[in-house]
């Protein structure tokens, strides 16, 4: 399987480059990597201190990251935290805005033996944290030779990954190399026991840290602020067409609320176009003023949405029709009950199911189930309740970050 494994990354490379002349998003990918090893070499040679490396695939498991670096620093000062990506879309996302608690980004290198070995050889962690399930054989291999302690956060297991099958015991072999596995909840500590894996906790879920942090000290916005007055307002997520396709019946049969929409996608056109299907007067962020009397309002940039929720009323988050479910914690840490579209698979997303069981979610089918259930919210009483499950659960959920932390130095402490 090792053999198989290998052949397959080196052919997975050669079709990548053969295929990146046409298609941008492989050549950005590629390209990205090139520097990568010039880089380390120069953020290496101007660090003398120990280093601590957190692995992510993207934007969502940086989000996850966040707490438990900010909890590392706090506990141990001295570390210089590096960060590595897999996906370009969130390496982009991250690297072009300041980040006080890293030290370095970077992406992470195809997990050919040589390259991981040159990575880790340049790199000299003293800890590696990889985040829910972006685990790579090679890398994590060379680790283990090293014996450099590794842990694995945010784990949410399901019955049907790589590492539970009939062929899993190849991919066990990443799991049974952390030192400790912090996991999302009780089932994936089930799944992980059921393999005879035991050096795991239920750590919980980090990104309520995340959320909560963001709630206590939002982006002061003061135009929205002025615009929005005494009036209700929803504020929509990641919206995709499929979503919008139930809302704007919705939107234009409330005209008395403000609707801030950040949509998934920033093209103009399709803005434009929801726009045209809207009753009420539309504007875009970019060229609207707090004075204007639009009722809607289009979000046509990246980095303002987590603290918009602050002047919600009630929330829709976006994604479930489509690719996958967004963060429907976010609005959640303000305390604002959620709506969102019912998922097609469970298991990807738990914290819906459990948001609906809290009584702070609720998932809609179609245009008539999102009518019914807004109407419901709009009774006070029922409201209320919504937002004290909210609140109630967010809180009861904070402080996963120190408890991992905590852990974590207790158990390399040993090494």
């Amino acid at each position: 399987m090792n053999l198989l494994y290998r052949l397959t990354l080196f052919l997975i490379t050669v079709f990548l480059n053969l295929l990146s002349p046409f298609s941008g998003k492989l050549n950005h990918f590629l390209k990205g990597r090139k520097s990568l090893f010039k880089k380390l070499e120069n953020f290496r040679s101007t660090c003398s201190s120990p280093v601590a490396w957190f692995h992510v695939a993207s934007l969502g498991e940086y989000e996850q990251a966040r707490p438990v670096l900010a909890a590392l620093k706090t506990k141990r000062p001295e570390m210089s935290i590096v960060v590595s990506f897999f996906s370009p879309s969130g390496y982009d996302h991250v690297v072009k805005r300041p980040q006080p608690t890293v030290d370095f980004i970077t992406y992470l290198p195809l997990d050919r033996k040589s390259l991981a070995k040159r990575f880790v050889s340049e790199l000299k962690p003293d800890l590696v944290f990889f985040i829910k399930y972006d685990l790579w054989f090679h890398h994590i291999q060379e680790l283990k030779k090293r014996q450099i302690p590794m842990f694995l956060i945010a784990a949410n297991f399901r019955e049907d990954q790589s590492f539970f099958g009939v062929l899993g015991s190849f991919f066990r072999q990443n799991l049974f190399a952390m030192d400790w596995i912090f996991t999302q909840n009780e089932k994936s500590l089930t799944l992980l026991r059921a393999i005879g894996y035991k050096n795991a906790s239920l750590g919980g879920d980090t990104r309520f840290d995340r959320v909560g942090a963001t709630a206590k000290d939002p982006k002061e916005l003061p135009q929205i602020a002025t615009w929005v007055g005494e009036k209700p307002v929803v504020v929509v997520g990641s919206a995709w067409e499929e979503d919008m396709n139930l809302l704007i019946p919705l939107i234009n049969s409330r005209p008395d609320y403000r609707w801030i929409i950040a949509p998934h996608d920033l093209n103009t056109e399709v803005m434009e176009r929801w726009a045209s299907q809207i009753h009420q007067e539309s504007k875009r962020f970019s060229v609207w003023n707090s004075s204007d009397s639009n009722s809607v309002l289009f979000i046509d940039n990246i980095g303002m949405l987590s603290s918009l929720y602050q002047f919600a009323k009630v929330a829709y988050v976006g994604g479930a029709f489509g690719k996958g479910l967004h963060n429907i914690l976010e609005p959640m840490g303000f305390g604002v009950p959620v709506i969102f579209g019912k998922v097609k698979n469970a298991s990807k997303f738990p914290e819906a199911a459990q948001s609906e069981r809290e009584g702070c979610g609720f998932a809609v089918a179609d245009e008539v189930s999102l009518a019914e259930k807004f109407s419901e919210l709009e009774d006070a009483d029922i409201y209320q309740r919504a937002v004290y499950s909210t609140q109630n659960w967010v809180k009861s959920n904070l402080g996963a970050a120190d408890r991992i932390i905590e852990k974590v130095v207790q158990l390399s402490s040993k090494k």
